[in-house]
């Protein structure tokens, strides 16, 4: 027993030595990471500011906000560890050993690093279009080295990789979609009349953008019907509403002329 007690007064000493030399070190060494990180996050929200106010476009003044963000927190992260008297060569070195071997483990998220910086530097799309890539379709809300982020009509966020972009078919139609449907109308309706009373229901709707114009046609026809084609644009966030709303003032035009729909 009294073994273990002077065991355990050793340790406490010990700890109590370690503290009275190196508490203000420690609380000193804290402090200054914390408002380092403050210092970062501030920057980095003044450059993506100074960015927007010179008209620079939201996808690269985000990356460069990004960038002084990371160059600020690895410097502090440095000055952090000198006050401790942890020299950072060595873990450079040891950074350098492994990062052969965990390239190979990694090939799927550096894929995603550097298809994000060709997006960044070669802009075929930028925040607030609407594109449609690998079947998902949706308004460009951010662009980061790893993936793009896209905000679907129901408001739903949709995270595509950015390697699953880059040497895909991309479709950008900026702010809106085409709207693309059909309507039948008996064969012995007048075609032309049809046509009219939906091209003015149309104008009758306001999301439907008028320049350029909605087009309307026969898009095929049998013995007992035709089928009127509709191509409009619409803004992407409102794509399903826009269509509903047109379908019904089109059916409406339809019955207020005197047309029956097949």
């Amino acid at each position: 027993m009294d073994q273990q007690i002077a065991t355990i007064s050793k340790w406490v000493d010990v700890a109590t030595a370690f503290l009275v030399a190196y508490s203000f070190q420690i609380i000193g060494a804290i402090v200054f990471f914390l408002i380092g990180l403050k210092v970062a996050q501030w920057v980095a929200g003044l450059v993506a500011k100074v960015g927007a106010r010179n008209g620079l476009d939201a996808t690269i003044s985000n990356f460069a906000a990004n960038v002084v963000r990371i160059l600020i927190l690895a410097m502090v992260i440095i000055a952090t560890l000198g006050n401790f008297g942890i020299s950072i060569a060595p873990l450079i070195a040891l950074l350098g050993a492994g990062a052969f071997g965990a390239t190979v483990a990694i090939q799927g998220p550096l894929s995603n690093y550097g298809a994000g910086l060709t997006l960044i530097l070669t802009r075929p799309f930028t925040i607030g279009d609407t594109v449609t890539v690998k079947g998902v379709s949706g308004v460009v809300d951010d662009i980061t080295l790893a993936s793009t982020f896209l905000v679907g009509e129901d408001g739903e966020r949709i995270m595509v990789p950015n390697r699953q972009i880059v040497g895909e078919i991309l479709v950008n139609s900026r702010g809106h979609r085409i709207v693309e449907g059909t309507l039948k109308i008996a064969a012995d309706q007048d075609v032309e009349a049809a046509i009219r009373a939906i091209r003015s229901a149309l104008t009758k709707v306001p999301q439907v953008i008028q320049e350029p114009a909605p087009e309307v046609g026969v898009h095929s026809f049998t013995q007992a019907d035709v089928t009127l084609a509709l191509r409009y644009w619409a803004p992407a966030r409102a794509f399903f509403s826009t269509q509903f709303a047109v379908n019904l003032e089109a059916r409406t035009a339809l019955a207020a002329a005197g047309l029956k729909a097949a």
